[in-house]
């Protein structure tokens, strides 16, 4: 019987163990897990023969890396001024409140994470909520509680 390869290991042969291969094998991994665990990030300081502190500052320094298991879906729901100024924190509170956590946070069954950026680029369509990379514009209360409908129902969880 052949013994699966970790994540890290894969990672690092697709990439390779330089150093400036860091990031995007920090960004399959944690494809892999939902998040950076640190049994990984010790294999790939080792892997790279680079210090595990250089490993966890670049892991804690960009925001799309996590140490904390992330749920399935991601939930982002952007703050940005021209967002703002049309209602994104009543957005935010809808899809806290219909997810029952917190921005920051997972749901228990890590289904869901929620979260915040301050822009995403899109000002003309805002408020925009993006749930798994699929961008959903003028967003507003009503629609939050579809747009996570959708997304339970197909989990079979509605």
């Amino acid at each position: 019987m052949k013994k699966e390869l970790s994540p890290e290991l894969k990672a690092v042969e697709k990439y390779g163990s330089d150093r400036t291969c860091l990031i995007p094998i920090l960004h399959e991994v944690q494809k892999e897990y939902r998040y950076l665990p640190e049994k990984a990030l010790r294999n790939i300081a080792s892997m790279l023969d680079i210090s595990l502190v250089d490993v966890y500052g670049v892991a804690t320094y960009f925001r799309s890396f996590s140490l904390e298991p992330k749920g399935k879906h991601t939930v982002t729901c952007c703050m940005g001024t021209a967002c703002h100024v049309r209602n994104s924190p009543g957005v935010l509170e809808e899809a806290k409140r219909t997810l029952g956590i917190d921005a920051g946070e997972t749901t228990e069954d890590m289904l869901f994470s929620l979260e915040t950026v301050n822009c995403l680029g899109a000002c003309a369509l805002g408020p925009i909520m993006v749930v798994d990379g699929e961008y959903h514009g003028e967003v507003t209360p009503a629609k939050v509680k579809k747009i996570i409908g959708k997304v339970k129902h197909q989990e079979g969880r509605d």
